[in-house]
């Protein structure tokens, strides 16, 4: 979820909570002053009706009094306060119920006292609150839709400096010797990313470079010696005055200076797959590809009475050709590695996978972690790098491989993104 959603939501669910709040007390408040007017209004009706008996020593009847229903009863209480309530008011004009507010009090006529009652209406009122309600319900409403609106259009427009410099950092690539051009806007923090943006490209395009070099040199200045070492070894091995044990292990020192030759290949390699150096591509026939190889592996598929089954659709792919050459290297050179006498080998091929399955005895290494580097089994001759080599190519190109063993078959599968 995105930032300017998650504050869009925060900023509706407090601006909701704040209006309903608000709404609430407002309601009350209004309703008590309304209330409190009424109550005015009605005491002021109990001091006409003091004063008319007071003067005219009779009780007023109905029509002395507006709209208002005041209600005359004997009874035997000589005081009381003026009490106020709700009530029902029956509106004789319109000739329907409504609701009300009353005051009723006690009064003294020549000897007798009377309780009265003055009933007004609440309609007038309640009119008013509901148009106060409804007015404030559309204000709400015309708020979050301004907010809704303001935080659609006003502020991702303030927040498209930010896209703008992480599109451009995505793009980024360490051999691409142009720098970024990050405008310049009126927002501090953004200006002060694009600087550590800048800062950080270019620090990394350095140590990229300086690790490049490194690296080759490196590599140059091992294979020097290594060449060296093979020259003379083999040149011993050629001496006859050697004895067996002699000879023995110079054949050893030997094979630990290829093995180790090979291993320093295979290192600068992984690194030039990684960094995309090998971006030489071309129209690459897969199909044809794995014909090439089933063929330059057919002495060692014989040798261990290996079945190969292919089901090969014609597919082309757009690839370095030494990177496809390599990875389907890999992935025979272990599937006939890793198999059994008399085993099988299936390949499966279309426009959006590549399948190697072969027989073999259940996996020793964990599958979550069989593609890291120095990965192998016990029982394994090769560096553990293999494995490796194709999940990097696969992750240059965007495909996906996955693993799985069952039914007595190791299945690599990859799904070929175009």
């Amino acid at each position: 979820m995105k930032l300017s959603t998650h504050y869009n939501k925060a900023i509706i669910i407090i601006t909701l909570l704040v209006l309903l709040t608000g709404g609430i007390i407002y309601y009350f408040a209004i309703n008590y002053i309304a209330t409190d007017q009424l109550d005015k209004n009605l005491t002021e009706e109990s001091e006409e009706v003091y004063d008319y008996v007071n003067t005219n020593q009779k009780l007023p009847k109905q029509v002395d009094f507006d709209e208002d229903i005041t209600v005359f009863a004997k009874t035997n209480k000589q005081k009381q306060a003026l009490r106020f309530f709700d009530t029902v008011y029956s509106n004789p004009r319109e000739k329907k119920v409504e609701s009300g507010r009353a005051v009723s009090g006690i009064i003294g006529l020549k000897g007798q006292h009377y309780q009265f009652t003055i009933t007004v209406s609440k309609e007038d009122t309640e009119f008013l609150i509901q148009i106060i309600a409804l007015i404030t319900l559309s204000l709400a409403i015309g708020l979050l839709l301004i907010l809704f609106l303001t935080n659609k259009y006003i502020l991702n427009g303030l927040w498209q400096p930010f896209y703008d410099t992480l599109n451009q950092l995505k793009s980024v690539n360490v051999l691409d010797k142009t720098n970024l051009n990050l405008q310049k806007n009126k927002v501090d923090e953004f200006n002060a990313l694009n600087e550590a943006v800048y800062s950080m490209t270019a620090r990394v395009k350095t140590d990229y470079e300086q690790l490049k070099e490194f690296t080759e040199n490196a590599s140059h200045e091992m294979m020097t010696p290594l060449a060296v070492i093979t020259s003379k070894l083999d040149t011993l091995i050629q001496d006859e005055s050697l004895k067996p044990a002699q000879l023995e292990q110079i054949n050893d020192v030997y094979l630990a200076t290829n093995k180790l030759s090979r291993l320093n290949q295979t290192l600068l390699l992984l690194v030039k797959i990684e960094n995309n150096i090998l971006d030489d591509k071309e129209t690459v026939q897969l199909d044809e590809c794995i014909r090439q190889k089933i063929k330059l592996f057919n002495e060692l598929i014989q040798a261990k009475g290996i079945v190969v089954n292919l089901n090969l659709d014609p597919t082309n792919i757009f690839a370095n050709a030494y990177l496809i050459y390599l990875l389907l290297n890999n992935l025979l050179s272990n599937a006939i590695r890793h198999n059994i006498d008399n085993g099988t080998i299936s390949i499966t091929l279309n426009s959006n996978h590549l399948i190697v399955e072969n027989s073999g005895s259940e996996p020793v290494l964990d599958m979550e972690t069989m593609f890291n580097r120095f990965q192998k089994g016990k029982q394994s001759e090769g560096m553990g790098l293999g494995l490796t080599i194709v999940k990097n190519i696969c992750k240059l190109y965007h495909w996906d491989i996955t693993y799985e063993y069952q039914n007595v078959l190791h299945r690599f599968s990859i799904a070929l993104k175009p």
